[in-house]
């Protein structure tokens, strides 16, 4: 069956996951919304970076892409600075009948006890209202820290600690807003940035350690969390812009899913703008990044995942599986009852058939099988 596709943004995830509707026989893409006017108008296929034209070209108005009724939005527009409007954008749609696969806002990954009610419940009543469902993922929050550790755990005796670490290289990252005003590189150490203000981070990771807890069949009694940063020891440049002597140039945090005095469930970050800051934390797998699943129980286990592509460092290979986490998931997610769906209660998803070798470079086609 071939299900018609909207897209919904077109930024450092967006266009890697138009590219992948667009490689796959699965889906028929039918629209596309971008957020101003620079890329109204245009072609999907060169929003995608891709050679074929489409004749599908983009728009800024919602109520285009509702009078197409697809089965499905991949809305991976930028959420962190509105999240308010990413809200009320997800309610439209699942109001209106349409199923969405999201990478934002990640609290949605498991929202229940991590967003206030007064934000929660309208989402799950307007896919009620739609006969709807949502899915939020990516690779963190998501696969990294949800599919991978719940896989492992599934083969223990008992389980004493998990935790689910990234330990990335951000400097190749192109995204001043993200880098800079959300997560406070490159800003004096005195200033506390959104990321850091009091309860932020367990808003937005909340989520792996409560579904982590719930996979485990575990009630936690509260989530904790805590950071530290430091700062460059001269001026460098990275992809978005320049990090000044003495600013912030490295950032580890936790989130803790406790219970009692006990942390069962833990969420890490590790970031690096340069490889040789913080040398005494943990370090990747492989240079540039990796994600780490650690579980301390019986048996123990260190689980080790890099990323890395032919068309791109570690962080191009994220922005490439966050994509296709989403659009792999769209015939789950709209054959899924209605509301908001996780991992836990969604089957396997894989992608589909095999790549074309000739073609999928340029990320045109893949076989089914």
């Amino acid at each position: 069956m071939v299900h018609r596709v909207v897209h919904w943004g077109t930024g450092n995830v967006g266009r890697h996951a138009l590219a992948g509707v667009l490689a796959d026989p699965r889906f028929d893409l039918v629209g596309v919304h971008v957020s101003g006017p620079a890329k109204a108008g245009r072609d999907a296929a060169e929003l995608a970076g891709t050679a074929t034209p489409t004749g599908v070209h983009a728009t800024t108005d919602t109520a285009d892409i509702l009078a197409l009724r697809p089965d499905c939005v991949v809305y991976t527009a930028m959420t962190d600075n509105r999240l308010l409007e990413a809200l009320a954008d997800l309610r439209t749609l699942l109001a209106a009948g349409i199923n969405v696969v999201a990478s934002a806002p990640v609290f949605l990954q498991y929202p229940w006890d991590v967003l206030p009610a007064n934000l929660l419940e309208p989402v799950e009543e307007a896919a009620a209202q739609g006969n709807s469902s949502l899915f939020v993922n990516g690779i963190d929050p998501g696969f990294a820290n949800d599919l991978l550790p719940l896989a492992l755990l599934g083969t223990c005796r008992y389980v004493e600690q998990v935790r689910c670490l990234e330990i990335v290289d951000y400097s190749t990252y192109d995204n001043p807003a993200v880098m800079f005003d959300i997560m406070g590189f490159g800003r004096p150490m005195d200033e506390t940035p959104l990321l850091l203000q009091p309860g932020v981070l367990s808003l937005a990771w909340g989520s792996v350690v409560r579904q982590l807890a719930a996979g485990l069949d575990l009630e936690l009694d509260t989530v904790t969390q805590g950071f530290e940063r430091l700062a460059a020891p001269e001026t460098f440049e990275i992809e978005s812009g320049t990090i000044a002597a003495g600013t912030a140039a490295a950032l580890r945090f936790e989130v803790r899913g406790m219970v009692g005095d006990r942390a069962v469930t833990v969420l890490e970050h590790v970031t690096r703008l340069r490889a040789d800051l913080a040398p005494d934390w943990p370090q990747p797998a492989r240079t540039g990044g990796s994600y780490r699943v650690e579980i301390t129980g019986e048996p123990h286990y260190t689980l080790d995942l890099a990323m890395f592509s032919d068309h791109g460092d570690h962080n191009h290979a994220s922005l490439v599986g966050t994509a296709m986490r989403l659009v792999n998931a769209i015939p789950a997610v709209i054959a899924a009852p209605p509301g908001i769906r996780t991992t836990l209660d969604l089957p396997l998803v894989t992608g589909a058939g095999l790549a074309d070798p000739a073609r999928s470079r340029g990320g045109v086609s893949r076989l089914r099988k």
